[in-house]
């Protein structure tokens, strides 16, 4: 055990020391900018970018979530039109999402940042809680895949709550960083449920690039004690999850739920901080994300009262698993 621990100091000090000097901010370029577009992964004019923290990839400023209903046609359709629009960040989760999302792209894979993570072989599942074992867990999903190395392995992590160590926590690193330096993992993150736990990784290990955490038309940033300051201060990558509550924003008039699903991803935007994952169901649903992008950002008064309705609407109507939502109200 000593020598155990002896190991996990140097390897943090090390960390630090790598990660010092990192320079923090947020940069993005607007849609209709033509300012370092050659450097941009698929790149359309009509699309915002914006930079991902210290990975210093520019990411359209909406992504395309794992999550949906599609078939494998619809699917394949989906990630078509979302690479046309310039979306470049798709984020598979569990080995059914990445198999699908890869035979999807076909010959574009270059054309996206491929993000990828395996939910139940991850700390989730009380077996995979080492290095070791998330490694391997990595390994497989590549191998099945096809795939010489993703753009992202984002490790999903449940909130401490007594189901992880602080132990767990640095094994969950050193798996992710090790990744990085074999080049299997071009950036390295997590995702989880638990604002205070997200804020002392984000400050404890200079590594961490990028985070996935709820954030929905609810969600704002916290009066003390905010996520936010720390993002910046850490130069960490965000992606918003569940940006629509889990469908329960919508209701049964088609119409009226892209009109909502639009002022969302605009609320949403107005962070300058957070990149919404949306999960997309059609070709529509990607053309009305297309739409809300090039819209202003500000909400009038008005649909800043339509959205508090909807949003109060949602809050109402989440399903028994979904209301750890409201735990993100403020981030």
């Amino acid at each position: 055990m000593q020598d155990k621990n002896l190991t996990r100091r140097r390897f943090m000090r090390d960390s630090a020391m790598a990660a010092a000097g990192v320079a923090a901010g947020l940069s993005a370029v607007a849609h209709g900018a033509t300012a370092d577009a050659a450097k941009i992964l698929n790149y359309k004019a009509e699309m915002e970018y914006r930079r991902l923290g210290k990975t210093n990839f520019m990411v359209s400023a909406v992504g395309l979530g794992g999550h949906s209903r599609s078939s494998q046609d619809e699917r394949n359709e989906v990630v078509s039109r979302c690479l046309d629009i310039g979306i470049n960040f798709i984020d598979s989760t569990g080995s059914g999402e990445l198999l699908r999302d890869i035979e999807a792209l076909g010959s574009r894979r270059d054309k996206v940042y491929l993000a990828l993570s395996q939910t139940g072989q991850e700390p989730r599942n009380p077996d995979f809680r080492t290095a070791k074992k998330l490694a391997e867990t990595l390994d497989e999903a590549l191998q099945r895949a096809k795939l010489e190395y993703t753009d992202l392995w984002r490790i999903t992590v449940y909130e401490p709550g007594g189901r992880h160590s602080f132990d767990t926590s640095c094994e969950v690193i050193e798996a992710l960083v090790n990744a990085k330096k074999q080049g299997k993992a071009r950036s390295i993150g997590i995702s989880s449920h638990d604002r205070r736990w997200f804020k002392f990784m984000i400050e404890y290990f200079p590594d961490l690039e990028v985070v996935l955490f709820p954030f929905t038309t609810m969600s704002k940033a916290a009066p003390t004690d905010s996520l936010f300051p720390a993002l910046k201060k850490c130069d960490v990558g965000a992606f918003g999850i569940k940006p629509f509550a889990g469908g329960s924003l919508f209701r049964d008039d088609q119409a009226e739920n892209l009109r909502r699903a639009r002022l969302a991803i605009r609320y949403i935007l107005q962070s300058n901080t957070v990149i919404p994952i949306p999960g997309l169901n059609t070709v529509g649903e990607v053309d009305n994300v297309a739409k809300a992008v090039a819209e202003r950002r500000q909400l009038d008064t008005e649909e800043k009262a339509e959205l508090e309705n909807a949003a109060g609407q949602a809050w109402a109507n989440l399903p028994p698993d979904y209301q750890w939502l409201k735990n993100w109200e403020y981030v």
